[in-house]
């Protein structure tokens, strides 16, 4: 394969100093390959944070042939969605996924483009990732459809508040439900209420958190649980009685993680990932096209299925050593792993 553009029409050329020679039909480019040695991989050490200038001082190369380099192996990488589909095991999966996003900045764009990936509760390991142009429906289609092409059996979604999400989701998965994420449900009550800075509404306040969030039960002891906080904290004020209101509207959407086994309440999971994401992003200071912004976040997501797990804490410390990918690989494969 030629190393300037992944072609595999090429031709013996001779010899030279030891080394086999080769001419490429496509870019015309003769090159020598030294089939003793190993090749070195250039694109995980830059997915992994490692500067390119870095790289190539450390090669003695120039800068050019570094990125040239880095793009041909980038390019060379399997869709990670196609890895899902065709080298996983679908039963593997637990069925709970957890959606987010970043936002990224693409030339072109006059504003920064989601790029919308998902995890795998109890194995951590990202079926599906893509760069869209917009958090529409349209985007959600695409996003379901690629999951269901996976075979992947959703049970619950876990994510913030995203009406673009739910009528894709349903018109894929009829009997999959919806877990809206307390933590950001909570702070969005918090912040309209001033808590941070006024004290007027502070019992309130600390009353929803304590007898409707953390001691939630069921149904009906909910009811019970904000009429009590209706006659002892509310009486005529139209704000606490909407945020009420909308707590018991919303009542499934809040406490569906109660009907599935081992269901997260939050997208604390996804968050910190999205912190490690964010910090490679700001490296990058964004993509030169959509399709750029589309090969490195796939190459983003590889790396992080295949790179073993580490500070995973309390149940999820058996994980620790591990790669996502090989929790869900098909067992005739788990000698394959992409390293």
């Amino acid at each position: 394969k030629c190393p300037k553009c992944s072609c595999e029409r090429t031709q013996k050329r001779g010899g030279r100093r030891g080394l086999k020679r080769y001419f490429c039909n496509q870019c015309r480019t003769s090159f020598s390959i030294d089939h003793g040695q190993k090749e070195e991989i250039f694109w995980i050490q830059h997915i992994d944070g490692i500067p390119i200038r870095k790289l190539a001082d450390e090669r003695k190369i120039s800068i050019s042939q570094t990125y040239e380099k880095i793009i041909v192996e980038l390019n060379a990488l399997p869709n990670n969605t196609f890895v899902t589909k065709e080298y996983c095991d679908s039963e593997k999966f637990c069925g709970i996924l957890i959606v987010d996003g970043k936002f990224i900045k693409v030339k072109g764009y006059k504003q920064k483009i989601p790029f919308i990936y998902c995890i795998d509760y109890l194995t951590h390991d990202i079926p599906v990732g893509m760069v869209v142009r917009s958090e529409s429906e349209e985007a959600f289609e695409s996003f379901f459809q690629k999951l269901k092409d996976c075979n992947y059996p959703l049970k619950i979604v876990v994510c913030d508040d995203r009406s673009s999400l739910e009528k894709p989701l349903k018109r894929h998965y009829p009997e999959a439900l919806i877990q809206r994420c307390l933590n950001h449900y909570v702070e969005n009550i918090r912040e309209s209420l001033y808590i941070r800075s006024q004290s007027t509404h502070q019992h309130f306040f600390n009353s929803i958190q304590k007898h409707v969030f953390e001691e939630y039960i069921d149904e009906n002891n909910l009811q019970k649980q904000l009429e009590y906080i209706f006659q002892k904290h509310t009486k005529e004020n139209l704000h606490r009685t909407t945020i009420l209101k909308d707590i018991y509207k919303r009542r499934t959407e809040l406490f569906n993680y109660t009907k599935v086994d081992h269901c997260p309440k939050n997208t604390n999971l996804i968050e910190l990932y999205n912190s490690h994401f964010n910090a490679r992003f700001r490296a990058l200071k964004g993509f030169k096209s959509f399709d750029s912004a589309q090969r490195w976040c796939n190459a983003l997501l590889l790396r992080r299925r295949t790179k073993p797990l580490t500070d995973c804490k309390a149940k999820f410390k058996h994980l620790n050593g591990i790669a996502s990918l090989r929790l869900t690989l098909k067992n005739r494969l788990i000698g394959l792993i992409i390293s």
